[in-house]
């Protein structure tokens, strides 16, 4: 299996680590098989190409367009030409999730479309849904997204296709079931918030507070009891420090661009957290 420059995220995503790749890359280690249990936009696991690897996300409509760029790259290619980059057209679009019963009229391959639609025509390109799960970004109003994407979706479905990689819809505890000394982890969870107004959770409906922090790290004790590698992202915040005080601690520059006022952007500290040298 060829190493592929072209395989690359196919959505844009909150806190998404294509930036940071250089960083991450130093500390990636050797393994058999390569986990990540809240894969997002994927940044990682497309720089890294594993040929084995069990990718997961709480996120349904993120895995099942994963699975439809796996199995039906080309229907989804179609149903994406027929899109408009019109605002009237993109709230209709948006809508469809607001009622249950049409919602599930649609196939795999339309709520895929539907997703990468919304991803690449909303406001900042983020990936944002309410307490209901129900999209709710704004219409982006750009002058000509690249809706279709083809070329990246292509690369993306045969490298799926040739690696051996199963996708999961679960709990992260749960994604991690049955691994095997040898294995790696990587997790970038939804971070601890810097201040109450950065807290963002919104990629999937019920949000990630400190309890989960605090039962993820418990994860990552196991792992290490268990003798498997692991590395972690995170904001660089005094609970997260403490919470990971006995494992290795890289400080590493972000830019983040999440936040709406423009000077409240630029450089911040995120962590990088591992179990090996």
């Amino acid at each position: 299996m060829k190493y592929n420059h072209l395989v690359t995220p196919v959505l844009k995503w909150v806190g998404g680590k294509r930036q940071l790749m250089s960083e991450i890359k130093k500390y990636i280690p050797k393994f058999t098989t390569y986990y990540e249990p809240f894969v997002g936009g994927g940044a990682v696991l497309f720089e890294l190409q594993p040929k084995k690897a069990v990718i997961n996300d709480v996120n349904e409509e993120l895995i099942n367009l994963y699975n439809v760029i796996k199995f039906n790259v080309e229907e989804l290619i179609q149903d994406l030409k027929i899109h408009k980059n019109e605002s009237g057209y993109f709230y209709n679009i948006r809508e469809l999730d607001r009622d249950v019963e049409t919602y599930s009229t649609l196939t795999p391959v339309q709520r895929a479309s539907r997703v990468h639609y919304l991803n690449k025509t909303c406001y900042n390109g983020l990936f944002r849904v309410n307490s209901a799960g129900q999209f709710n970004t704004p219409f982006g109003n750009y002058k000509n997204p690249n809706i279709t994407n083809e070329i990246t979706l292509r690369a993306v479905s045969n490298y799926f296709n040739e690696a051996n990689i199963t996708f999961l819809n679960v709990d992260f505890e749960e994604a991690l079931r049955g691994i095997r000394k040898g294995s790696f982890v990587y997790f970038d969870p939804p971070y601890d918030p810097i201040s109450d107004s950065s807290n963002f959770t919104g990629y999937a409906k019920g949000g990630f507070d400190r309890n989960e922090q605090i039962r993820l790290k418990k994860l990552c004790d196991k792992l290490d009891k268990q003798g498997v590698k692991f590395l972690l992202s995170n904001s660089a915040t005094p609970f997260i420090k403490e919470l990971y005080k006995e494992y290795k601690i890289e400080i590493i520059k972000a830019k983040r661009a999440i936040n709406s006022q423009a000077d409240k952007r630029g450089e911040i500290d995120e962590v990088l957290i591992r179990n090996y040298e």
